[in-house]
């Protein structure tokens, strides 16, 4: 941050050029062009590639649309489109996320390279919401129960403080998405497309409320469509941002198994989310589990659980698991439980109902009458509702 606060606004404007004409100039994930971009710098690549002085290999990737982009057009179409550009040099950039992407190229795995820049609209800030951050995916095709569960892995984890990070397809994503909203919590989308452009249609209410809460990213330029290989390319994304990827539903060869393979090659968590043994969807699941690949989560305070720092219990974490009368002692609740299943009740009554000493009752009742859980009425104790 502190050497882009020093940077001219000449020289920051040169930057975002530059960096969008590198991220759109080849297709995503460009291993040599990121090379190429890390050793060069950003400004230096792009100039040797309009000179075509650069290597081979990066010429190769970038030789069908070297002469059709212009970094000026590019941010002109995205700021029309209420899109900013996010670039490694610029304060924005969650650098700790995509380090590993950087490492796992430079040691020439497949498939696989850090973004050169990255579109995004939104309110939150991506490096701030990246910095605890987990991937929720699974199958388009979910059942009402993988729904059901990742939209409460969703909720919880966004009650703990957790960024839910996910991919906005149908089924799983957009449940965990919709979960993490209803918690008020933070949310990222990273799209196989523009970042302006609402796919899948049906979604297009619910990337604007991620964008409101949260952000939606894409590596890709305004108005890129979506292809099918986009979205292989766009998991490596989610991924690398969460410190661990849950995985609700997943066929044997998925989206979703993609995610967790890449998690896992990047040295992240993987957790999968046991289902119905009769169940095609969960068939990824079990296999991940069984080869030792995945951890068999059940619940949010799990996965919570495995992130939290040596002394954390996750129940402390996830406030929304926890009830009102948690903190009563163990006295009170059973008088309590008693009384909420009356209308009016007697001091004799609730002793005979919950079996506790009568003595012991008529004590409790005055501190749930205090702590707001009971009031005293004509015919007795009545429970106020917590």
């Amino acid at each position: 941050m502190g050497r882009w606060a020093s940077l001219s606004e000449k020289s920051r404007q040169e930057l975002l050029q530059a960096r969008a004409f590198l991220a759109a100039v080849a297709e995503p994930p460009a291993q040599a062009l990121a090379r190429f971009v890390a050793e060069r710098g950003a400004r230096a690549a792009v100039d040797a590639i309009l000179r075509k002085r650069a290597p081979a290999p990066v010429l190769a990737e970038v030789e069908a649309r070297r002469g059709e982009v212009s970094g000026e057009q590019l941010l002109r179409a995205g700021d029309a489109a209420g899109l900013r550009l996010l670039i490694p040099e610029g304060p924005e950039w969650p650098a700790e996320a995509f380090a590993e992407l950087a490492g796992a190229r430079e040691v020439d795995l497949p498939d696989v390279a850090e973004p050169l820049a990255l579109w995004v609209r939104g309110r939150a800030e991506l490096a701030e919401v990246a910095e605890q951050a987990v991937g929720v995916v699974g199958a388009r095709a979910a059942s009402g129960y993988g729904e059901h569960v990742a939209a409460e892995f969703g909720h919880d984890l966004a009650q703990a403080g957790f960024t839910v990070v996910s991919g906005a397809a149908y089924g799983i994503d957009g449940a965990a998405h919709r979960g993490a909203l209803s918690a008020g919590g933070r949310t990222v989308a990273f799209l196989a497309c523009g970042a302006d452009v609402d796919y899948p249609a049906g979604h297009s209410r619910l990337l604007r409320a991620i964008a409101d809460q949260g952000v939606v990213v894409s590596e890709y330029p305004p108005g890129t469509p979506p292809r099918k290989h986009r979205f292989l390319v766009r998991n490596r994304l989610i991924a690398a941002m969460g410190q661990a990827t849950v995985v609700v539903e997943a066929g044997a060869r998925s989206g979703a198994a993609n995610t967790a393979n890449t998690a896992d090659l990047l040295g992240r968590p993987v957790l999968a989310v046991p289902g119905p043994v009769t169940s095609q969807n969960s068939v990824g699941c079990h296999s991940m589990v069984r080869s030792g690949q995945a951890v068999l989560v059940t619940r949010a305070a799990e996965v919570v659980e495995l992130l939290s720092p040596l002394g954390v219990h996750p129940a402390e974490a996830i406030a929304g698991r926890s009830r009102a009368t948690d903190r009563l002692h163990p006295d009170a609740r059973r008088v309590y439980d008693a009384l909420t299943g009356m209308v009016s009740a007697a001091d004799v009554e609730l002793a005979r109902d919950c079996g506790l000493p009568l003595k012991r009752v008529r004590a409790v009742l005055p501190e749930l009458e205090l702590d707001g859980f009971a009031r005293r009425t004509e015919g007795g104790w009545s429970p106020v509702a917590t």
